[in-house]
């Protein structure tokens, strides 16, 4: 199984930057997807990007153009730079990974609180 530890959450005002962070441990793979999810208050859990098995990358048309996803395949680490934050972000912000065929496996984090004040 894959563990997952995000951090890096916080209170922010409208048009600053934060950077999440979200390790993982256990028989990860370099190959495995990683994303980003938020959920706020009341509203479902939506993706916010995507770094897939390919090492292509996908964004939510909302964050397109100020989010970044990248990863550290060495520290097995996923990074979600934030950037131009508007108080619509405010959510809790989930890293998830997941593996197809061999192995699979589907893992959450425990998810890490943003907040943008305006």
């Amino acid at each position: 199984q894959v563990q997952l530890v995000e951090s890096g959450g916080g209170l922010v005002q409208a048009g600053g930057s934060l950077r999440l962070s979200c390790a993982a441990s256990g028989m990860m793979r370099r190959f495995d997807t990683m994303n980003w999810y938020r959920q706020a208050p009341g509203k479902q859990r939506e993706l916010v990007a995507a770094f897939s098995s390919d090492g292509s990358t996908n964004y939510a048309d909302s964050v397109r153009g100020r989010f970044t996803i990248s990863r550290d395949n060495a520290k097995n680490t996923v990074y979600l730079q934030m950037n131009s934050l508007k108080p619509e972000d405010t959510a809790v912000y989930y890293c998830n990974a997941y593996r197809r065929g061999f192995a699979p496996y589907d893992s959450w984090g425990q998810g890490t609180q943003v907040t943008v004040s305006s």
